[in-house]
């Protein structure tokens, strides 16, 4: 067998590395994780957290946040609704060193809401037609700088300003249906 120059020294280089003491080795980057302590991803939203209910955005909870992040976002939307993605809600310029939301709109000051797809800024919960049950993508994002955009930016002024400040994003989804 014919090992190349740089194939043997690659080779060496993990050997070497595999056999260090797991407190030389470095350390993972922590993955960014979202999950909500109300539901499960791909399980069903409580109807609390919908139209049909208190109409209140749901507790949120994440880690992984790497170290480097300056700011958080999140995005709920619903890729189902027949007009197009629907957006439930934006919020933008969480503190990095924020572990999760409660339950409601209690937000720290730096955070901003965006304008949702109902026409206004703040959370619109889930409120598919009667019939088949749809999807909602819940999306947090790491960011390498605060936005600083305006209360009531839209969902396309927001990507716009995250575009090349994302380090790292989580996501889950779940469902919510009327019979």
């Amino acid at each position: 067998m014919r090992v190349s120059r740089q194939g043997l020294w690659t080779y060496i280089g993990l050997a070497a590395a595999l056999a260090a003491p797991t407190s030389v080795r470095a350390a993972a980057a922590p993955h960014l994780s979202l999950w909500s302590p109300a539901f499960k991803s791909e399980g069903t939203i409580p109807r609390q957290y919908t139209c049909v209910g208190k109409d209140v955005p749901p507790p949120l909870a994440w880690s992984g946040v790497p170290a480097k992040a300056k700011s958080l976002a999140l995005v709920i939307d619903d890729p189902d609704a027949l007009a197009g993605t629907w957006t439930h809600w934006l919020v933008y310029d969480l503190p990095a060193s924020l572990r999760g939301l409660p339950e409601g709109q209690k937000l720290p000051d730096s955070a901003r809401q965006g304008r949702n797809s109902f026409a206004v800024v703040g959370y619109g919960g889930p409120c598919p037609p009667v019939g088949r049950a749809h999807r909602y993508r819940l999306r947090l994002y790491a960011l390498s700088a605060e936005l600083k955009l305006p209360p009531g930016a839209g969902e396309h002024d927001l990507f716009t300003a995250m575009k090349g400040r994302i380090l790292s994003s989580a996501g889950m989804r779940a469902y919510f249906g009327r019979p």
